[in-house]
């Protein structure tokens, strides 16, 4: 699904958007706007999610990043978001996950691999559309750059020369991401869009109204954020048809641009100054949104 700039999306773009396809890939993209209108207002935390008896991830995840546009100059950028990836598995935070099942009870597991990561220099122009997203990763797949994993959660990350516009969905305006599923010779794969937040710092990275943020780097530091929440509404809800609520909100966007509780930690790789941050995955600490637990009081939390 989409993760929409809430407050600033109106009832007009609350348009059912239809299947894209490319000469290579069949794919959906879910939005919450596709699903009510009611999900352009602010945010609602009033009703559990519900189960759509449609697909969710089980078992361990493979993710696997591909660097779109110009990264050349953003090596520090690429190892944050890989740490993330690396650490985010199988922590409490992820573990949330856990609470929604499938049909035959079985969950995602909280777990998580990197699998790796490949760049794309521009094989499509610098204004993607969706089906462009899942064209760039099958291209991984037709020139060799990556292998079809079937538990493979495939995630383009842009540069911020890059931008998507396809219909009512525009990064930065309506989305700072999105996520949907694809087809790759017969086979089906599901993938992800996180914009960079350098693009628009003041809609997909209000975080850090000062640009200080743990890692030094306040846009790779809310790509973080964006790309965590993502991975959450992936698992739970990978086709549109698993587990959201009667608002059509995802676990993810129940809670975003929530943080629960924070703690200060001096800036990297400096330390002259104090960031916040709310979650150490393996030597780094990150400012991420919360997720939604799943109970009969559900609430926002960091984990279980």
């Amino acid at each position: 699904m989409k993760s929409s700039l809430i407050a600033r999306v109106s009832i007009v773009l609350a348009l059912v958007l239809g299947p894209l396809g490319g000469p290579a890939t069949a794919q959906n993209t879910f939005s919450p706007e596709t699903l009510s209108p009611a999900a352009t207002s602010s945010t609602r935390t009033d009703r559990s999610i519900e189960y759509h008896n449609g697909r969710v991830l089980t078992g361990t995840q493979n993710v696997y990043l591909i660097w779109y546009g110009d990264w050349e100059a953003r090596v520090y950028e690429q190892i944050v978001l890989a740490d993330l990836v690396s650490g985010l598995g199988s922590s409490p935070y992820f573990q949330i996950n856990q609470g929604y099942p499938d049909s035959t009870g079985q969950a995602p597991n909280g777990a998580l691999n990197y699998g790796g990561g490949g760049l794309d220099a521009y094989s499509h122009s610098a204004t993607l559309t969706e089906a462009d997203v899942a064209d760039v990763i099958a291209n991984q797949f037709r020139t060799g750059g990556m292998v079809f994993d079937p538990r493979g959660i495939y995630v383009v990350l842009t540069s911020p020369d890059i931008t998507l516009e396809d219909g009512a969905t525009h990064f930065c305006q309506t989305c700072c991401n999105l996520h949907g599923d694809s087809v790759y010779a017969g086979s089906s794969f599901t993938y992800v869009f996180v914009g960079h937040p350098e693009r628009c710092p003041a809609g997909c990275a209000t975080q850090f109204p000062n640009r200080i943020s743990p890692n030094g780097d306040y846009a790779v530091d809310a790509m973080a954020s964006w790309l965590a929440h993502a991975l959450n509404a992936v698992v739970t809800n990978p086709t549109g048809s698993g587990w959201y609520d009667r608002y059509g909100l995802e676990n993810s966007e129940k809670c975003e641009d929530t943080y629960g509780t924070t703690y200060t930690v001096p800036v990297a790789p400096y330390g002259n100054d104090l960031a916040e941050a709310n979650i150490k995955l393996g030597y780094r600490h990150y400012l991420l949104q919360q997720n939604w637990v799943n109970e009969k009081k559900g609430h926002c939390a960091m984990s279980r």
